[in-house]
């Protein structure tokens, strides 16, 4: 198992429920937030008095490159692996987005992910190991309308996943992704009662995912159990859109 785990978005809910299975398992981490700072504070408030873990919180805009870049200038422990979550969707026309939304939306969902990653590569190749993992979206591969460039960044995404895993496997180090369906956060709070319940209908498994399913997997990724996974991109939706 990694020692030290950089989670990007923790203190969302799929990040929080990823640290949260992770501190359990002993690894020590790196959470990095943005406006979740109560969120942050109180995860690694809990990880120290529960499980006597090392945790380091992180504050980036992530959408800025200049915050991935004060994110970068963070880090002082060796990273043994990173869990890309942070991410932000727009849901309308793509006519109708603006020119800066674009941009922060391409930085946050691919271009960070991109830089992270390029940063944490060569102190892995020089242990021989690594664990790159990359939460996406179901959207990454059906793609979904009034969330055109959300679906297109996700699909670059799942593309960074498998391409990488060719060039990092023979250095001892596995890249491999995680696509959610529709899973009960904050980011579906803006449905009302009856969207969701048709929501529901639409799911083969009659219900939405749960953020602690998506951390089993996550941690299933990293472990040994894995090991000759790489360049996979696990769908995890109850049936709907595979």
């Amino acid at each position: 198992m990694s020692k030290w785990v950089l989670v990007t978005g923790a203190s969302g809910g799929i990040g929080s429920s990823i640290s949260r299975v992770l501190a359990a398992a002993g690894c020590s981490l790196i959470l990095h937030y943005n406006q979740g700072e109560e969120q942050a504070k109180q995860l690694q408030k809990e990880f120290i008095d529960k499980y006597e873990t090392e945790v380091l919180l992180i504050q980036a805009d992530l959408s800025l490159r200049e915050g991935t870049k004060k994110l970068l200038s963070s880090l002082f422990v060796p990273v043994d692996a990173v869990i890309h979550n942070s991410a932000s969707s727009y849901y309308g026309l793509l006519t109708d987005m603006g020119e800066e939304t674009m941009e922060k939306m391409i930085q946050l969902n691919l271009t960070s992910p991109i830089m992270i990653t390029r940063h944490l590569l060569p102190q892995m190749v020089r242990r021989g190991k690594g664990n790159i993992i990359a939460v996406s979206s179901v959207w990454g591969s059906a793609g979904a309308s009034c969330e055109v460039l959300y679906s297109t960044l996700k699909g670059g995404l799942n593309t960074f996943v498998k391409a990488l895993a060719k060039e990092a496997a023979p250095s001892g180090i596995r890249v491999n992704g995680i696509a959610p369906g529709a899973v009960e956060t904050r980011m579906m709070s803006g449905f009302s009662a009856q969207e969701l319940q048709e929501l529901n209908d639409e799911i083969p498994a009659g219900r939405l995912g749960k953020p602690e399913e998506i951390a089993e997997i996550a941690m299933f990724l990293l472990s040994d159990k894995s090991s000759y996974i790489n360049g996979h991109v696990i769908t995890a939706s109850g049936g709907w859109h595979t």
